[in-house]
């Protein structure tokens, strides 16, 4: 495996885990904030949750160009 390979794979997986820690963050000090319990809680939390990581994935691909999911298809 070539030293490109590698470092494709090593950015890919960075920057997941970079918007899994970003959404969770986010969604969780928004729900806490709200004061939710539940299952309110949990359906907000999850909505937030997803809207927050494939938003931090978008910029993530726009600011260093690259590419996860190919949101930005052109």
């Amino acid at each position: 495996m070539d030293k490109a390979s590698v470092k494709k794979w090593g950015i890919f997986f960075a920057g997941i885990l970079c918007a899994i820690l970003i959404g969770d963050t986010l969604s969780n000090l928004v729900v806490n904030l709200a004061g939710l319990t539940g299952w309110v809680r949990f359906s907000v939390n999850f909505i937030l949750y997803a809207g927050i990581f494939f938003s931090v994935l978008y910029l993530l691909e726009k600011w260093f160009h690259i590419r996860f999911f190919g949101f930005s298809c052109e």
